[in-house]
């Protein structure tokens, strides 16, 4: 029984989670010839506040972009 999570920052439609759902499923039944029902999807979100690279935080890059500040 396959297992796949997905880590997301907010902000993705709850189509768009369907859809990641189903061509994520599509690749594990291809990629590992199991069976459709085997496979098992798990897909967490996280805010902009929770997701950071080199010390700054995704909500903090945007905020820096919007002002013109920009961020390294």
């Amino acid at each position: 029984m396959p297992l796949v999570e997905v880590t997301l920052v907010d902000g993705r439609t709850p189509d768009q989670i369907r859809s990641l759902i189903h061509e994520v499923t599509a690749a594990v039944v291809k990629a590992l010839d199991v069976p459709r029902q085997s496979v098992r999807v798990a897909v967490r979100e996280l805010p902009k506040t929770h997701w950071a690279a080199g010390d700054v935080t995704i909500a903090e890059r945007e905020a820096a972009n919007a002002s013109g500040e920009g961020t390294s």
